[in-house]
């Protein structure tokens, strides 16, 4: 019959290396109450119905030497295997490993080294309680203790490993820590009924799983079904990540686009705002023919590379002198509008290629045709005073 105990992990140490070290009060002597059906579930001592039966577990077997002993490097585990370690699943299963188990007064002391950084790890979450997994065989023969009746013995007690797990049966009251009581060995027939019960008469006396699937528990799962929905799960958590990404992809992708369609928007009217218009160009033909006017109205040499700015800073320049060689551009159009005030626009030819665009065309042209009537008539009007 494969037992197990419940106790609590309490204040472990960190080795140097980072691993996990505590010894653990884990078993003592004395009569322990079971329900009957936990150590007789095919009712074969007619103990099963009975609410309390009580277990007795002797000094002789607690504090065998090879009872003992039978525990010493074997591994510790992340939970329950679903069977006892062995050579074949150790890889699978350990996490840690008994260094040792002495006897501590009335009780069976282990220390354990927990040297998997998962399980340390689970342990500093708060996964402290432990359960102890063991072989023994109960004598169902019945006897006193001390004055109270018990109706079995348990014999031969063999180690095989010890599990961390969320909660065991005994609770936070074992726990690993000098000067505590501890509670000791739960049996594990119950786990034998209820392994029986879900095997299903599965002749290899494998038990089924129990799966999670969308929130729910599904039990008496098969190995192969197991297997497959698992693979299905995977499957469907890549679909579902696959698709977050694409989302996210898309979204960002329409940001992008957002925001290229701002800028191109914002470019276009720029350009429209920056375009000059034939109005704006008969302006600054204008205002520029003004200034060369009125600079060559004050003795400055204009030349075609000089821009608006340039011409007055000459004019300024001519007129101050020194004074005005630090002014910036407002401060030198001040002062040649000041210098200017009195010039009047147009009192020069108009400058280099803004000439054709100051000057009335129709009005040069229409000039011309009256000079040249003027010179006709002229020319006949010599004529005939001579001939009388």
């Amino acid at each position: 019959m494969f037992l197990a105990d419940r106790l609590t992990l309490d204040a472990p140490k960190r080795t140097k290396d980072g691993y996990m070290a505590v010894r653990a009060r884990v078993a003592r002597t004395g009569l322990y109450d079971y329900a009957g059906y936990e150590v007789d579930p095919e009712n074969k001592h007619g103990l099963r119905d009975k609410a309390v039966v009580k277990v007795f577990r002797p000094g002789d077997e607690v504090f065998n030497r090879e009872s003992i002993h039978s525990f010493i490097g074997k591994p510790i585990t992340n939970d329950h295997p679903r069977e006892g370690v062995t050579a074949d699943n150790w890889r699978d299963h350990a996490r840690g490993t008994i260094m040792g188990a002495v006897r501590d007064g009335e009780h069976v002391a282990f220390d354990l080294l927990l040297t998997d950084k998962e399980a340390i790890a689970a342990v500093d979450s708060g996964k402290r309680e432990l359960s102890n997994g063991y072989a023994t065989d109960l004598d169902f023969t019945p006897g006193t203790h001390d004055g109270i009746a018990y109706d079995a013995v348990q014999r031969s007690i063999r180690g095989n490993h010890v599990a961390l797990v969320d909660r065991g049966r005994a609770g936070s009251s074992c726990a690993i820590k000098d000067g505590l009581p501890v509670c000791d060995a739960i049996t594990a027939d119950k786990l034998d009924r209820l392994k029986a019960s879900l095997t299903n008469d599965r002749k290899d006396g494998t038990m089924p799983h129990t799966l999670i699937v969308d929130g729910l528990q599904v039990p008496n799962v098969s190995d192969e079904a197991k297997a497959c929905i698992e693979k299905l799960q995977g499957q469907l958590k890549d679909t579902a990540e696959a698709k977050d990404k694409a989302l996210a992809d898309v979204a960002t992708l329409t940001t992008e686009k957002q925001q290229l369609d701002a800028k191109v928007t914002t470019l276009e009217k720029q350009v429209a705002d920056a375009k000059i218009t034939p109005q704006q160009m008969r302006d600054a033909a204008k205002a520029y023919a003004q200034v060369c006017d009125k600079a060559k109205a004050l003795g400055v040499t204009v030349s075609d590379e000089m821009d608006e700015p340039a011409i007055m800073k000459a004019a300024v320049s001519a007129k101050i002198g020194d004074a005005a060689k630090d002014w910036n551009d407002a401060q030198i159009a001040a002062s040649f509008a000041t210098l200017t005030a009195d010039v009047k626009a147009g009192a020069t030819v108009p400058h280099g290629i803004i000439q054709p665009l100051a000057t009335d065309a129709a009005g040069i042209e229409a000039k011309a045709f009256e000079d040249s009537v003027s010179n006709l008539n002229a020319w006949r009007d010599k004529r005939d005073a001579a001939a009388a």
